[in-house]
């Protein structure tokens, strides 16, 4: 099947974000910048995580393969991205082009999975906390996080399969900075209502359900905070919900814009520029908005600190 469609297309030119050297040198620098600090953020968020045995809990666990997947995430594009800026070479292999796309959909979706399982973490710890220790247990928090790649892969699986029984026999232009579905569908020579159908029902039931669970734990919890008599008290079990739901309106906010629509209303420069935001700066900053309010990750990242030292 692949080898069908190599013999038409054996690879792709990804147009990028500009085409004036001038840009794509300050492209260049910022981008490379934002990733160092992506990588370099939440690795140090990973690493005061583990190093800490206070942060040993349900929430940190998850923040900890929160920082994973954001590495994981940025890692399949910016590098290419920047050897692309850096060396005027645009083009991808078909293969490597399908590659991209499989650990981008994958990555990306095991991240909204993860912000779902935080959520449900916050409702059980401000709902019920009595139960929290027996309901949000080491083996149900590690069984979370196994379930989230194995749905995510799979998802991610099926339409890079289905990606692959299409045929590209004209342009070879992908007006994007990356392999991304709805680029890709638009190049095809091929009937791409399979796809289309399939990404439009299936997807949007993958990628919503997590949203719905966070829409469904964030109502229970306001319910609950607005019985607590005393205004510190509800501000007490909120401060603690703050962080996770600004990463979850920066990603599910551009995610939505982009995939949870008809293909008709694709565009090029707008959805290039969301992308930008939640494929690189929303991974950057999520280090920031977790640790800047948060008194535990600062603690443990003194220690951390200190340890180096």
């Amino acid at each position: 099947m692949l080898k069908k469609n190599q013999s038409h297309m054996t690879q792709f030119l990804l147009l990028g974000l500009t085409s004036d050297p001038k840009q794509q040198v300050w492209l260049f620098t910022g981008f490379l910048a934002m990733y160092l600090v992506n990588v370099i953020g939440n690795s140090v968020i990973i690493a005061a995580i583990q190093g800490d045995t206070h942060l040993h809990t349900p929430m940190y666990f998850f923040l900890s393969n929160l920082s994973l997947m954001d590495i994981c995430f940025t890692t399949v594009i910016v590098p290419q991205m920047l050897v692309n800026l850096l060396t005027q070479r645009k083009s991808i292999l078909f293969i490597q082009c399908l590659a991209q796309m499989y650990f981008f959909v994958a990555f990306g979706i095991t991240d909204s999975f993860l912000l779902a399982a935080m959520a449900i973490d916050r409702y059980v710890a401000i709902c019920n906390p009595l139960h929290y220790t027996t309901t949000m247990s080491r083996r149900r928090c590690r069984l979370l996080v196994m379930a989230s790649w194995a749905v995510s892969h799979l998802h991610s699986l099926i339409h890079t399969v289905l990606m692959g029984h299409l045929s590209f026999c004209g342009a070879n232009v992908i007006h994007h900075f990356f392999c991304d579905v709805q680029p890709l569908l638009t190049l095809s020579c091929s009937d791409t209502s399979i796809n289309e159908i399939l990404a439009f029902t299936e997807g949007s039931i993958v990628i919503m359900s997590p949203f719905i669970f966070i829409v469904i734990s964030y109502v229970c919890i306001t319910r609950t905070v607005l019985r607590v008599p005393s205004l510190e008290g509800r501000y007490k079990a909120l401060s603690t919900c703050g962080s996770h739901l600004t990463v979850v309106i920066l990603f599910y906010g551009t995610i939505i814009s982009v995939y949870i629509r008809p293909s008709s209303t694709y565009s090029v420069t707008k959805d290039r520029v969301v992308t930008v935001i939640y494929t690189v700066v929303t991974p950057m900053l999520n280090p920031f908005i977790y640790s800047l309010r948060n008194k535990d990750m600062k603690q443990a990242l003194k220690k951390l600190t200190r340890r180096t030292e």
